[in-house]
């Protein structure tokens, strides 16, 4: 039987609703590690002070 390949196949961008899971590179001991980005749910604006009447 042949050796098990040294390096891990590259793995897509994991994405879904307000996640993105992206695939880091190995450090040098072989881990390879996922970096996980998360997107606001919601936007965020100032709050303006309504008009008095």
């Amino acid at each position: 039987m042949g050796e098990a390949p040294k390096t891990r196949p590259k793995v897509p961008d994991g994405k879904s609703r307000n996640l993105l899971t992206r695939q880091m590179k190995p450090n040098e001991k072989g881990f390879i590690g996922y970096e996980t980005i998360w997107d606001a749910p919601h936007k965020v604006i100032d709050y303006v002070t309504p008009k008095k009447p």
